[in-house]
């Protein structure tokens, strides 16, 4: 099968990281897959929500939002609260970043997480996750560069992809053509060594078989410990 912008099928999209790209935030990142551009800000606010108070302990959370023109048709605002859609991938990026963080060794002070979604074309909650990362080191080595804290809280890196099965082939990093086409559509959260964080994986038409799921997660794997390489990259940049 000829995928719609001639990459092999395990091929990630062209993955580009612009560091410091906002002047205010402690981190601040452009992370662009393919089409997809999604701004990623990570925020330092001393103190905690209530029920962290007392504890020593800190919190990374995060929001996620997509702009009007981020697709073809406008999207609204939400000036009603957030939907349900950006509700769960806002509460998936938190999660992930989470699971990679010494909470004990940031403080009692939260890092926010934002990302707004400047252009979609498939992944962006994958991309959220990958650019958010960034976003939160460059945040973490001002913390250390204020001597807010003495040692980064970051145990080791996460990153996220998309990857799904469409005509019967597997497929890395689906764009949108390809995500609203695919009869099985996936997410893996993984760390830099290859651990688990999460698996979001359905079958839209159909069931599948264990061995496309292992396929898939290997495919993912794959995609991951290369996102993971970039994101290194970027960082030693």
């Amino acid at each position: 099968m000829s995928r719609i912008d001639s990459r092999e099928n395990n091929e990630l999209r062209p993955v580009k990281f612009t560091r410091d790209y906002l002047m205010h935030p402690q981190g601040a990142v452009l992370v662009e897959m393919g089409n997809t551009k999604v701004i990623c800000t990570a925020t330092v606010e001393e103190k905690v929500p209530s029920f962290l108070k007392g504890s020593e302990q800190g919190w990374v959370t995060a929001e996620y939002g997509m702009l009007p023109g981020s697709t073809g048709s406008r999207k609204n605002r939400n000036t009603k609260g957030v939907d349900g859609r950006s509700q769960e991938i806002q509460r998936l990026i938190g999660r992930s970043l989470r699971s990679i963080v010494d909470l004990k060794k940031l403080g009692e002070r939260t890092v926010w997480i934002d990302c707004d979604v400047i252009q979609a074309d498939g992944g962006t909650r994958t991309a959220s996750i990958t650019g958010a990362y960034v976003a939160l080191c460059d945040a973490i080595a001002w913390m250390m560069d204020k001597n807010l804290i003495l040692e980064s809280p970051i145990r080791t890196s996460v990153a996220a992809v998309s990857v799904g099965i469409h005509d019967g082939e597997v497929l890395l990093d689906l764009c949108y053509e390809e995500d609203s086409k695919a009869h099985v559509d996936m997410n893996l959260i993984m760390t830099g060594e290859g651990e688990l964080i999460e698996i979001q994986g359905t079958g839209e038409e159909k069931p599948f078989t264990k061995d496309q799921l292992m396929a898939l997660m290997e495919l993912g794997e794959q995609g991951i410990m290369r996102l993971s390489q970039l994101q290194k990259e970027a960082l030693e940049r």
